[in-house]
């Protein structure tokens, strides 16, 4: 790898890092095309390693925030949605499964622009959930259809709880994914030279994720759900 690549790769991952610890979500849709761009073969292994650290220090930051009982509901459906993601994998060609994720995120993001506030329920968050575990298995983007789903929530609520699902959920899919033989040991290296950039990133940005008010939030998650549905179709 050149040093131009690299240093590429470590300013977007730099920057991924601090947008999801100042909003909530958006390290993978920054980070997951540049180690495309540089090494397909990471994928989705490596984005999923570097965001356990850096979701398991949002989520110790704004602990106290973190909606538990939705939680559960999220990480249930997610459970199911990890194997369907990994089904999918082996079943449809990858520009397909690409294809219908890209459209469904873009759809979603569309359709929330023009829907009223509203409290996402036990069903919502069973769906969002599995959702969720099919697309980051499969592609290593999972967050903006949870993101969706707390976009009406206070921010520090939306940050710790999706801080906390994609943590379990990211465990949950590198377990599946190392049983299916889908993980080799250069990717864990590569992620362990990274690290300290994440945590660099999600660093700076506690200087300034109290100030995040809700719409701009709201406007940043449909944004990063609309770019995420374009990236993963040109990725496929």
């Amino acid at each position: 790898m050149s040093l131009s690549l690299l240093l590429l790769l470590a300013f977007a991952i730099l920057v991924g890092a601090f947008v999801q610890g100042a909003t909530g979500l958006g390290f993978a849709l920054i980070a997951a095309p540049a180690v495309g761009l540089i090494d397909p073969r990471m994928l989705p292994a490596l984005i999923l390693i570097l965001m356990i650290p850096l979701n398991s220090f949002v989520a110790w930051r704004e602990w106290r925030a973190i909606d538990f009982r939705g939680a559960s509901w999220v990480m249930a459906g997610r459970v199911v949605g990890t194997a369907g993601g990994l089904w999918l994998l082996f079943a449809i060609p990858s520009g397909r499964l690409s294809l219908l994720v890209g459209v469904a995120t873009i759809a979603a993001a569309v359709a929330s622009l023009t829907l009223p506030a509203f409290e996402p329920c036990r069903r919502t968050l069973l769906a969002v959930g599995a959702i969720t575990g099919i697309t980051e298995t499969a592609t290593g983007i999972g967050g903006p259809p949870l993101a969706l789903a707390y976009q009406h929530r206070s921010i520090p609520e939306l940050r710790s709880t999706l801080a906390v699902c994609f943590l379990l959920g990211e465990v949950i899919s590198l377990v599946v994914l190392a049983l299916s033989d889908k993980i080799n040991w250069e990717q864990v290296r590569f992620a362990a030279f990274l690290v300290p950039i994440v945590a660099a990133g999600v660093l700076l940005s506690t200087v300034v994720h109290r100030g995040m008010d809700g719409p701009l939030v709201r406007k940043l998650i449909i944004l990063f759900a609309i770019v995420s549905g374009i990236a993963v179709i040109l990725h496929g």
